[in-house]
């Protein structure tokens, strides 16, 4: 998986309008889409917001030209994350009910819930609205651009150090990885080789992790030593240069902000 980070700035290199749109304003966009939709209850009304959430997010996602295998494959990286938590939920009585159905009786007790079931999917529904839209904002704004952005934003200089660093050091490592795989794929080794002893590729495999870690604590070292060396230092980005958004483009800022708030509203107030 860690191999594959270079393929997200590859994609946000790229160019169209949902590229050329400000930093900024693509920040805001996503950050209101998680927000609006994390504010909503839990409720079976979720559904309907979801999919006029997923309809806009399609348009979109049409615009930035990235192909529908790039947003899936980088939801499902994602996913463990998200499902783990998930899956959970259909084991316990939620206290958001009050009556709950049993729907299958498993051994040791254990019962799985209708409403359960129910809470699971809205739970669902609502990671997958939120996440897409961070997929979107990283596959379409560099990293370096998203740094300047939420920096002029009013994300702390500091802050935005770190994240730089530690985005830079990801990459650096991801180099590591790939090359110590390489290596090893080389000499003929594969970790799930039954062939091959239990120990032996038990002890290859510690080897191999230890030499990551002892060449990612080098590397870092003189990464470090190089950035302070271009002058790259906790005030990096306090003098950032003036950079005005059109009106345009904070235009459709506060439309989309709309939307996302004004979809649940109407179908809430619909609904009572």
């Amino acid at each position: 998986m860690i191999e594959h980070l270079a393929t997200i700035e590859q994609d946000a290199h790229r160019d169209s309008p949902v590229h050329r749109l400000d930093a900024r304003v693509k920040i805001l966009i996503a950050f209101a889409a998680i927000i609006a939709m994390v504010a909503v209850p839990y409720s079976t009304l979720v559904a309907p917001i979801f999919l006029g959430y997923m309809f806009i997010f399609a348009v979109w996602w049409g615009l930035s030209r990235l192909p529908l295998q790039t947003l899936l494959w980088r939801y499902l990286l994602t996913l463990p994350f998200g499902l783990f938590i998930i899956i959970f939920q259909i084991f316990f009585e939620n206290p958001y009910y009050d009556t709950f159905t049993p729907l299958l009786a498993l051994p040791l007790g254990i019962t799985v819930y209708v409403q359960s079931v129910e809470f699971a999917a809205i739970l669902a529904m609502k990671f997958t609205a939120c996440i897409i839209w961070i997929i979107l904002l990283s596959s379409t704004t560099p990293m370096e651009e998203l740094l300047k952005g939420g920096r002029r934003l009013g994300l702390p200089s500091v802050m935005a150090v770190s994240l730089g660093m530690m985005i830079r050091y990801l990459f650096v490592f991801a180099d590591m990885y790939v090359n110590i795989n390489r290596a090893l794929a080389l000499r003929h080794f594969a970790a799930f080789e039954r062939k091959l002893p239990y120990w032996y590729r038990l002890t290859t495999l510690a080897y191999a992790i230890g030499s990551l870690f002892l060449r990612s604590y080098e590397q870092g070292e003189r990464t470090f030593i190089c950035m302070q060396c271009r002058g790259y230092g906790t005030r990096t980005y306090d003098a950032l240069p003036k950079r005005p958004v059109p009106s345009r483009q904070w235009g459709i800022a506060v439309l989309m902000i709309t939307f996302f708030v004004a979809l649940p509203v109407l179908l809430y107030t619909s609904a009572v």
